[in-house]
């Protein structure tokens, strides 16, 4: 697959990931001005051609990824067309091709604070911050690379190429967890609380000599196991009393329990606590910086790593067909397109994913975020559950968000599993699994998040599934593999983010790691494990995608592995400060914890900034350094005063990057530019009633994706799917109901 890449900061992370899949990758632009460091890990892998080549490259090109605010788009006519029309041309922008907002500028912190994110980092009474390491920009450079392949199976069907809008804004507001569906659902937004989840008990504790993340939500089982292994140390105190058995009351007293726990991890080392947890299938990790990636034995055993002419970078999330490991790459040099072109294959429909039939077998949130992307663009999404396993996002009280809600109009299940189908299949039942077998034999792609070695029981392993369906592509989504001496290893996005570095870089200057108060690790794996199901669609192979949701988190360290000794100019008392801005920060607006997050992206920004807020300072970036403290003490108190919203609708007339650090209210209630967009639409539930989801981000304009049904009730398509797919008459119905393999 030949793609051009005309991306900038914006869109760099999926001009990447298109790279790990084997994609013939040109640039035109050197991106000379980037580090070392990040030119390396950005860019190895492609090929640099000459600008003048333009034309003559997107004419041989599959893909066009491009990058950047609007009006800088070279691919874009005025009348907003493509110049390409015969390529898949994915445009990456931070607002979207359309809406009011469309000429507004923005980088990580703007984007991370119009879509939500920055406001659920940082600790209560102090700044808003996103998460490190670029996570806006590489969730919308993820959404990028998803796109494209979109766009080349839509073709497949069309002969035709198409324009394709990606929001950064969207992208980010995409991935919130519950930051806005709370709102939706129960009429209030989780609030930063230092990276304590709000529905599930996990939090980072300090150890003798570090720091680990861990908690005991999930199955009953990882309470009783964790109040076990108390006892045997000695250090249960009083939660070996009757009423913690409650898990009701656990939650209610979580406080306490923390405190419990908090005195046990920090008499012992975090190895310590991290291999006994692993040992007892319990989700604990320690906290790793980005240095230790390189030591990390399951990530070793995986030949996670990319050699770049010798020096180890982070790798990809998945082993790629097109680019299997061990992976060694050279850095951007001079070069035009390789093999031959991509060769179309003859497929119908009006959607990208029409006609392709996915067995859904996950639950909580990776893999139910990543069935819903393919459920979006067309695929009949059969996902199988029972009420013998129960998902927490149907059954927990403090998943369903809705005030009173019941299992089948919870909250975040509803959110995160529209448009799919549900089959409720009893897997401790023979008759079930037979059942299972027979449908994944009718499906094109199989997905799931078991332990490794459940399938396999159910003889429904990759070599088992092949022999049912030679052309299936299984999808697996474990912590850390099926592969490598971890591959037991009990996750939760907490100790996914601990491993993978990212925990350690919330950490502000000379203080405790916080953490992340949503599963952003989730949705980064979700996207991950699309990507490799959409390739293999494209390549029309089957295969399996041996998903490692730490690889794909590792992958999203940017080059932490490479230039962890940076420079850091920020403080305690500035948490957003950048090495690549003055100033860039967020700063208090009126009212009660608003805030607005500012940068000054380039000197011309600099220059119309300083005039507008008379701020004092002036020359190039290092002099504006020297005074960065009284640059942003005059900044916040000419802020201070001011509604948010309303002075970042001015500072962007300007051509200031900025925006209001959103809450998921902001989000749904007020934000003119996503209602413009209708990014939030409206999907009528038979109990919930009338209930706003979250969008679709990749916007195809030619076979557009689209919210077609509300997530269903438990176990509602289940007659409707057995007598589709495998025939099933009314006596057959009956003696699975009777074996119980149906409830």
């Amino acid at each position: 697959m030949r793609v051009l890449d005309l991306t900038d900061e914006l869109a760099r992370q999926g001009a990447r990931l298109l790279v790990g899949l084997g994609a013939d990758v040109v640039r035109v632009d050197p991106d000379d001005r980037l580090p070392e460091a990040e030119r390396i890990h950005w860019h190895a892998g492609k090929k640099l051609a000459d600008e003048a080549a333009l034309d003559a490259l997107a004419a041989e090109a599959d893909v066009v990824l491009e990058s950047g605010p609007a009006a800088r788009l070279r691919g874009l006519r005025p009348d907003g067309s493509s110049r390409w029309p015969h390529a898949v041309h994915v445009a990456v922008t931070p607002f979207g091709l359309t809406g009011p907002r469309r000429g507004w500028a923005g980088g990580d912190l703007v984007l991370a604070s119009a879509g939500g994110m920055t406001w659920l980092g940082g600790k209560p009474g102090g700044q808003p911050q996103p998460p490190p390491r670029e996570q806006a920009l590489q969730l919308a450079g993820a959404h990028g690379a998803i796109a494209a392949l979109l766009g080349v199976l839509a073709k497949d069907r069309t002969g035709a190429g198409q324009l394709i809008d990606v929001s950064a804004q969207e992208a980010v507001a995409a991935t919130l967890e519950t930051g806005a569906i709370s709102w939706i659902h129960a009429g209030r937004f989780p609030v930063r609380n230092g990276g304590v989840y709000d529905h599930v008990a996990h939090r980072i504790f300090a150890a003798a000599d570090g720091y680990v993340a861990g908690g005991y939500s999930g199955s009953e089982r990882m309470w009783t196991d964790l109040l076990a292994w108390l006892a045997e140390e000695g250090e249960a105190d009083d939660l070996l009393d009757e009423r913690f058995a409650d898990p009701v009351l656990r939650w209610a007293e979580r406080p306490h329990v923390d405190e419990v726990l908090a005195r046990f991890v920090a008499k012992r080392t975090a190895r310590e606590v991290a291999e006994q947890g692993r040992a007892r299938a319990l989700p604990w990790a320690e906290v790793a910086s980005p240095s230790q990636l390189t030591g990390n034995p399951q990530l070793r055993e995986r030949k996670f790593f990319v050699s770049v002419d010798g020096t180890e970078n982070a790798g990809f999330p998945w082993n790629a067909p097109g680019l299997p490991r061990p992976v060694a790459l050279s850095r951007l040099a001079e070069g035009g397109w390789g093999g031959a072109p991509r060769e179309p294959r003859a497929a119908r429909g009006s959607q990208a994913l029409e006609g392709v039939r996915v067995l859904d077998l996950t639950w909580v949130l990776a893999g139910p975020y990543a069935t819903k992307i393919l459920a979006e663009h067309g695929a009949d999404v059969l996902k199988v559950e029972s009420r013998h396993r129960h998902d927490p996002t149907r059954f927990s009280p403090s998943m369903r968000l809705r005030p009173d809600a019941g299992p089948d109009d919870s909250g975040y299940f509803l959110n995160f599993n529209r448009g799919k189908r549900s089959l409720a299949l009893n897997l401790r039942t023979e008759a079930g699994q037979a059942v299972l077998r027979d449908l994944a034999a009718r499906c094109d792609v199989v997905v799931e998040n078991f332990s490794p070695g459940v399938l396999a029981k159910w003889g429904l392993d990759y070599e088992s599934l092949r022999e049912l369906n030679p052309r299936a592509i299984l999808v697996s989504m474990s912590g850390v593999g099926h592969t490598g001496p971890w591959r037991k290893a009990v996750t939760f996005a907490d100790t996914l983010a601990a491993m993978s570095g990212l925990s350690s870089e919330t950490r502000d200057p000379g203080e405790p790691p916080q953490g992340l108060a949503f599963g952003l690790g989730d949705m980064v794996a979700a996207n991950a494990a699309v990507l490799g199901a959409l390739d293999l669609l494209a390549r029309g192979e089957g295969g399996h995608v041996d998903l490692s949701q730490l690889e794909a988190m590792a992958a999203t360290m940017g080059p932490a592995v490479l230039d962890e000794g940076r420079d850091d100019p920020r403080t305690a008392a500035h948490p957003n400060r950048s090495p690549h801005a003055v100033p860039h920060g967020v700063y208090p607006a009126a009212g009660k914890d608003r805030w607005i997050a500012i940068t000054a992206q380039d000197e011309a920004q600099w220059a119309a900034l300083r005039d507008l807020a008379g701020l004092p300072g002036d020359g190039d970036l290092a002099r504006r350094r020297a005074a960065e403290d009284e640059i942003d003490a005059a900044l916040a108190a000419w802020t201070r005063g001011q509604d948010a919203a309303g002075l970042a609708a001015e500072l962007q007339a300007a051509g200031i990057a900025a925006a209001l650090v959103a809450t998921g209210r902001d989000l749904v209630e007020a934000d003119e530019h996503l209602a413009a967009r209708g990014f939030y639409p409206t999907l009528e539930h038979p109990i919930a009633g009338a209930v706003r989801h979250e969008g679709i981000v990749a916007r195809l304009s030619a076979t557009p994706g689209a919210l077609t049904t509300p997530a269903p009730l438990l176990g509602q398509h289940t007659e409707e799917v057995l007598r589709e797919l495998l025939d099933l008459d009314d006596d057959r119905l009956a003696a699975l109901r009777a074996a119980g393999a149906t409830e």
